[in-house]
């Protein structure tokens, strides 16, 4: 089963100042993120493999789509997440089934690597509702500069019978960033932790 998405959403991110420092290059994230119908709005359903099949497809669509908004080939980026948030007449197990199975594969063979697990989060909201979408470096888990994360919302979703999914990707860490740890220049890229 295909997803029936009603609308896609891209947001893009470039902080060029922090604190009164310039940041140079600035550094950009990007969203993007499909409405569609939940197929089990309001009722319980123990086989859930539609959702894991949409969860697939989404996963390369909504990659591709937040490359190409920070114009960049998809092996460029830095970090990656997903993120879903179910309406009200859903259960978070629906955002699971998309999120979990499968999205993970077609989104690393747009991004042609990405040894590290991918951050995730899934909630119940309404209209408007904030999506947080934690983001973590694609090779290595352990490069502190990348973790981070990015708040998108939808004003018309989620209805009470759809799933705002989405996925972010990064050219770069935080701002500024200065805690330590393992740098990217540093990675090795083996274990997805290093």
């Amino acid at each position: 089963m295909s997803a029936n998405i009603r609308k896609i959403v891209t947001i893009v991110e470039e902080t060029r100042t922090e604190m009164g420092r310039p940041v140079s290059p600035p550094t950009r994230r990007a969203a993007a993120i499909a409405v569609i119908e939940n197929p089990f709005a309001g009722r319980y359903v123990e086989d859930l493999a539609d959702l894991i099949a949409m969860g697939e497809e989404l996963g390369g669509l909504l990659t591709q789509k937040a490359a190409e908004a920070l114009g960049i080939e998809g092996p460029s980026a830095e970090s990656y997440g997903k993120a879903a948030l179910v309406g009200e007449n859903g259960e978070l197990e629906h955002a699971a089934a998309l999120l979990h199975p499968k999205m993970g594969a077609p989104v690393r063979a747009v991004l042609g690597k990405g040894a590290a697990l991918i951050p995730s989060s899934k909630r119940r909201g309404g209209l408007g509702a904030d999506l947080d979408i934690p983001l973590g470096h694609k090779d290595a888990a352990f490069v502190r500069s990348h973790f981070d994360g990015m708040i998108v919302s939808v004003s018309d979703a989620p209805r009470a019978n759809e799933i705002v999914v989405a996925v972010a990707v990064t050219d770069s860490g935080r701002p500024l960033p200065r805690v330590g740890g393992l740098k990217k220049d540093e990675i090795k890229g083996e274990d997805g932790l290093r």
